[in-house]
Formats: structure tokens, C-alpha cells, sequence
């Protein structure tokens, strides 16, 4: 076979790769369209829209966000309006505000253990660390075992520069929870912490 042949052997080669793969890609394309005609043609009358229709409506959820605020505002005995009202500007990472709802949710219940592991959270997001790790020490009076609990003390006692606090919260985290996932990190933060870095 001489060089001529050899040219046009692979140019033909690749040729057919590439009308190889337009055909797979176009069939398969369309293989999705019927698929998705069919599925709708099948779902009863009544059904919700399949896919992008799906999507919810930007101005509605503002809508519903702002009516849940308003009711939190003007329902302040309401604890659960307070809690969504907290939930959603933690969702939009508003922590301050969120805060100010869980404190008045906190007011309105203040054995409420998850309002309380919230207020530790949320303050600790906000590198509000005395307070995060304030609010986490009431939920650990509250329940003792929660390691959660434990790793939030550890993070903002770590965020707050405090090494022998630090170290303390993170031996006991290793106790209640050898395996925890925070472990390394939260070592080596303090490792770096002790080192002045």
C-alpha cells in the first residue's frame, strides 16, 4: 500500500467517525423528544407539568416570601412564623436577620432544642463566634450527645482564635465521635492556630 492509499484510508476512516457520531447524537436526540411527547400524551389531565415547566415562578416564591416575613412581623407570638421567617433568610444567607427571628422564636420557646441549635448555627455562619459557641453550649446542656453540637463548639472556639477552648471542644468531639469528618480539619486549624500562623 503506498502513501496515496494510506492518505485516503484514514481520511475515509475519520470520515466515518464523524458521520458516525452526527447520526448516534442526532437519534438520540430525537429519541428524547418522543419520549418526552409520550410521557405527556400518558400523564393524566389533571397532572402537573413535566420538566422546565416545572420551574417555579420567580415573582410567586418572592410573593410567598414576602407574605411569610409580613406574617412573622405581624404575628410575633407566632413561633413557627418566626422560624420560617428565620429559615428563609438563612437560605438567602441574611444571617442577621435571621438571627433577629430565632431570638424571638427563642423567646416565645426557650426549651426548644432546635431553635436553639439554630441560633449556635446560624451565629457561627455570621462569624459571630462568641455567640455561636454561647447558644451551642445551651443546646449542649440540653442534650449532651448531640455531636453536632460538639463540632459547632469546636468550629467557633477555632473561629474565635481561642486555642485552649479550641483544644478541649475537640478532644471532646474525638470522644463522642472518633470517625467525625471535622476531625482533621478541625486539627489542623488548631495546629495552626498554636503555631501563630
Amino acid at each position: 500500500m503506498n502513501r496515496e492509499n494510506l492518505l485516503f484510508a484514514i481520511i475515509g476512516v475519520l470520515f466515518g467517525f464523524i458521520v458516525g457520531f452526527m447520526f448516534a447524537s442526532s437519534m438520540s436526540q430525537k429519541a428524547t423528544q418522543t419520549q418526552t411527547a409520550s410521557a405527556s400524551q400518558t400523564l393524566p389531565a389533571d397532572h402537573p407539568p413535566v420538566g422546565a415547566q416545572n420551574a417555579p415562578d420567580p415573582a410567586a416564591m418572592r410573593e410567598q416570601v414576602t407574605a411569610q416575613i409580613e406574617k412573622a412581623r405581624n404575628e410575633p407570638r407566632n413561633f413557627d412564623a418566626q422560624l420560617k421567617a428565620a429559615e428563609l433568610y438563612y437560605q438567602i444567607s441574611r444571617f442577621d436577620q435571621a438571627i433577629e427571628y430565632l431570638l424571638k422564636a427563642n423567646q416565645l420557646k426557650p426549651t426548644d432544642y432546635d431553635t436553639v441549635f439554630a441560633l449556635g448555627l446560624v451565629n457561627l455562619d455570621a462569624h459571630h463566634y462568641e455567640q455561636s459557641e454561647k447558644w451551642y453550649r445551651a443546646a449542649l446542656k440540653m442534650k449532651s450527645d448531640d455531636v453536632r453540637v460538639l463540632a459547632g463548639i469546636a468550629a467557633a472556639t477555632l473561629g474565635k482564635g481561642d486555642a485552649k477552648a479550641a483544644e478541649d471542644a475537640i478532644a471532646q468531639l474525638e470522644k463522642a465521635d472518633p470517625s467525625s469528618q471535622d476531625l482533621p480539619n478541625f486539627k489542623e486549624r488548631l495546629a495552626s492556630l498554636k503555631s501563630g500562623k
